[in-house]
């Protein structure tokens, strides 16, 4: 299964699909910016709900200008 198919990704793997670093993803996932779900002892990001975030960042800073 194509990582574009998958419904979750890892930390990393959101990482890479937002365009910052690993570790500044995980500061985000931390503080409960970019949602994220716990499988058993490993840490998830729903696809939808990063899209979701995504778009509303850019609504955002979209009204601020």
């Amino acid at each position: 299964m194509n990582v574009s198919e998958r419904i979750m990704l890892r930390p990393s793997e959101a990482a890479e699909a937002i365009g910052v670093s690993r570790s500044k993803a995980y500061e985000l996932i931390a503080a409960g910016t970019i949602p994220s779900v716990k499988v058993g002892g490993c840490v998830r990001v729903p696809v939808d709900r990063l899209k979701t975030w995504v778009d509303q960042q850019v609504r955002e800073q979209s009204e601020t200008r």
